[in-house]
């Protein structure tokens, strides 16, 4: 397919010419990395004020998605398939994702607290299957409202930076049948030390388990929890994010890792594999191994 193989190439000649060129063309002092209180303006002398737009999540673009067992026919868990007959999808698609926050309200409740805004869309586009039309196969809309408070502790050897609760929804904007959405709250807990960054997330889901469901037991395959362990040095980052639904019976979760490299500045060649469930709201209790590459355009 033209598409696919334009991709490639695309890719493999920036891997490799950069791969040649790094060590010429970029200087250490291009690439930046932020630390939790730059990330979160924690300390005073990181403070921005409101309403600035900040990079949030990973922000990238896989010309390259590939799934082992793509989601030819949605199900929710207990309900008929969504379709009569399997959607021909191809296993190769598009991934993207944008994301950014911006803080509403500094310094409130004793001023110590900031209260921020954030919003995250992943999109999956079936751009190289020309059969149905090029179609988006699955957009994520992911609002939500973040309390965030420094702290200052040392906890098991890393210096817990921060502590906090969201309120998080997520949705697909789709109708029924393939409508998909929640709603939680989010407590989360981060520590720092040298390269190495730690989130933790637990969290409750709110209002689940009523007869329109979209997605009955959803947080029993997406999980309850999450630790997102980040390790950064000259400009290359490495990420696991372990989710689980903490239930020792028919116990579901994923594991993603990311692998990001420098090219110029805060570009970045990216590597993503992901194996689970919930590798979005759609397939949310389908078991899958994807792997994508692309580049991401800033620092996470």
């Amino acid at each position: 397919m033209p598409f696919i193989r334009l991709s490639f190439f695309i890719i493999f000649a920036t891997v490799t010419t950069n791969i040649k060129a790094q060590g010429l063309f970029r200087k250490k002092d291009s690439i930046i990395t932020q630390t939790l209180s730059q990330a979160w303006e924690l300390d005073r002398k990181d403070k921005n004020g409101t309403f600035r737009l900040n990079s949030y999540q990973p922000f990238y673009v896989m010309p390259v998605h590939w799934s082992n067992r793509i989601n030819t026919q949605p199900q929710s868990v207990g309900q008929e398939p969504a379709f009569d007959e399997p959607i021909r999808l191809h296993s190769t698609e598009v991934k993207f994702q944008i994301s950014f926050k911006t803080k509403v309200l500094q310094s409130f409740l004793f001023g110590t607290g900031d209260l921020w805004v954030g919003y995250t869309q992943i999109a999956h586009w079936q751009v190289y299957n020309k059969q149905l039309s090029r179609p988006f196969r699955e957009l994520n809309y992911e609002p939500e409202l973040i309390a965030n408070f420094p702290l200052n502790f040392n906890l098991l050897g890393f210096n817990a930076k921060m502590a906090g609760v969201a309120f998080n929804h997520q949705s697909n904007g789709r109708p029924d049948p393939i409508s998909r959405s929640w709603n939680r709250v989010i407590l989360h807990l981060a520590l720092e030390r040298d390269n190495y960054q730690i989130y933790l997330k637990p969290w409750m889901r709110i209002g689940g388990g009523s007869e329109d469901d979209d997605n009955p037991k959803i947080e029993d395959y997406v999980g309850r929890a999450e630790a997102n362990i980040i390790y950064r040095k000259n400009g290359h980052s490495m990420n696991l994010l372990l989710r689980n639904s903490l239930s020792f019976k028919d116990n579901h979760g994923s594991v993603q890792f990311n692998y990001m490299y420098p090219i110029r500045n805060n570009l970045r060649g990216h590597l993503q594999i992901f194996s689970g469930y919930g590798e979005n709201l759609i397939d949310y209790n389908h078991y899958q191994t994807t792997v994508g590459l692309g580049i991401s355009f800033v620092e996470w």
